[in-house]
């Protein structure tokens, strides 16, 4: 008998600036894509078990984490799947507001990893509304992966913020990145950048795999393969 997967499969997913930047440093979300990259994101979110966000977009964005295509819900539940994929989110702090809508739309389980100090007070905070899990001192993104695993979760999109994508990324935890690129420069260094700096397994002396690049509309999306576990 084989072991069941260690970890799923990771797929990360961002939009950035032609230089670099995620968001400007205004309190207005700006926009980095398009309506026809949106359905594909759609599309991706569909086709995974879980979304993962930081505990930071949580409270910064308040995004709902739900396919938006009614046909794309319909054939998952078909598929005997919930209409929208299984909500994560990680947080050393444990703040998070029950009404944010991550907590509050679409019928799907909820999973909040939190840093073993903060454990109590985020169950106090929103235990009714998500399962509440230790994520150990500080945070183990590796044992996380594999508790999900272990819950059923065979591939995870990970969606933001840079903090979370840098960690994602440096501890060399992501199989696949999704990276679209929109016409535009942001030019101000106070704003959050794609990944901050850091140690990352791709390098001038080992660089990632380019798996497919797409023009979107007025974006482009370039797919890179970062393990040998994507199937491109």
């Amino acid at each position: 008998m084989t072991a069941g997967p260690v970890r799923p499969y990771v797929l990360l997913s961002c939009a950035a600036s032609i230089d670099g930047y995620i968001d400007d440093a205004t309190d207005q979300r700006l926009l980095l894509s398009n309506e026809d990259d949106f359905d594909r994101i759609d599309e991706v979110r569909a086709g995974c078990d879980a979304i993962l966000v930081g505990a930071g977009t949580v409270r910064r964005d308040d995004p709902r984490l739900l396919v938006r295509s009614a046909r794309r819900r319909d054939e998952r539940v078909a598929a005997g799947q919930p209409a929208t994929p299984v909500k994560v989110t990680i947080t050393a702090s444990g703040d998070l507001d029950p009404t944010a809508r991550f907590f509050t739309t679409g019928e799907t389980e909820r999973f909040v990893f939190c840093a073993s100090g903060a454990l109590e007070k985020t169950r106090e905070r929103i235990g009714r509304l998500a399962l509440v899990l230790d994520g150990g001192e500080p945070l183990d993104l590796a044992a996380m992966l594999t508790d999900l695993a272990a819950r059923g979760v065979r591939r995870l999109m990970v969606e933001g913020g840079g903090s979370v994508h840098a960690q994602f990324l440096a501890a060399g935890l992501v199989d696949e990145l999704h990276l679209v690129v929109a016409p535009f420069f942001v030019g101000d260094c106070r704003a959050p950048r794609f990944v901050s700096d850091g140690r990352y397994p791709w390098h001038p002396g080992r660089r990632a795999a380019v798996a497919e690049v797409r023009q979107i509309g007025d974006v482009v999306l370039v797919r890179y393969a970062l393990s040998d576990r994507c199937p491109c």
